[in-house]
């Protein structure tokens, strides 16, 4: 590492950070976009904040698992893989879940 001391633990910390401001972000872009009408409705804005309330829990369990480890531990190269893993998993769910529920959603209005 070029300076910086290997921490799994923060680095995974500071990926949950950032996937959670594009969630919310891409929610308010997206899906929100979805759920606009022409009347001044509440509705959209009661999504986003079950939206985001619903994947913190998700997020915290990416990041939790990083926190357990000992110092030694978040500091191994070995646990690469495990941590792309991970990461891949959060910014995945970041990215898609707007998209897909925003499908979800036209599909539902086009449905009713």
């Amino acid at each position: 590492m070029h300076g910086h001391a290997l921490d799994w633990r923060k680095r995974m910390s500071d990926t949950v950070a950032y996937s959670l401001l594009v969630y919310t972000s891409l929610q308010i872009f997206v899906t929100l976009r979805t759920l606009e009408g022409e009347g001044g409705s509440m509705l959209p804005m009661m999504a986003l904040v079950v939206l985001v309330a619903g994947i913190i829990p998700m997020f915290r369990h990416f990041e939790r698992r990083w926190e357990k480890l000992s110092d030694a531990e978040a500091a191994d190269p070995a646990l690469q893989a495990s941590f792309r893993r991970d990461q891949l998993a959060t910014w995945a769910v970041a990215i898609g879940l707007p998209f897909l529920l925003a499908a979800v959603f036209r599909a539902l209005v086009s449905i009713f």
